[in-house]
């Protein structure tokens, strides 16, 4: 499975930014899909999480009521949407997929997409 995310760049805080990842490969719809971010200096967190069917989603605690992830199968691509961004959401975000629900070690990357957000 290869993913491709685009999307990425520079916010004032307060705004709004889409990032999406195209995922292409045998069964890739498969897949559960999300989102990871790595700021300067932090480990890689978990962001936000999908399930194949798009029925179950995870946001980490910084970003619920702020992002929201969802999947079009039809298109392999899955999305963030992210509003009321703050200063401390700055990141390289990488989207992931797993075969499985276990998101300790994502099967697939895809390259970072750099998210700033200036106050």
């Amino acid at each position: 499975v290869q993913l491709q995310a685009s999307g990425g760049g520079l916010v004032q805080a307060g705004g709004s930014l889409r990032l999406s990842c195209a995922a292409s490969g045998r069964a890739a719809y498969m897949y559960a899909l999300g989102w990871f971010r790595q700021a300067p200096g932090k480990e890689r967190e978990r962001v936000a999480t999908i399930t194949w069917s798009g029925g179950s989603t995870y946001y980490a605690d910084s970003v619920k009521d702020r992002f929201t992830i969802f999947r079009d199968n039809a298109k392999n691509t899955v999305f963030l949407q992210m509003n009321s961004l703050k200063p401390e959401d700055t990141a390289v975000y990488y989207c992931a997929a797993v075969q499985g629900s276990t998101w300790v070690r994502p099967d697939y990357w895809g390259q970072g997409t750099l998210v700033t957000v200036s106050s």
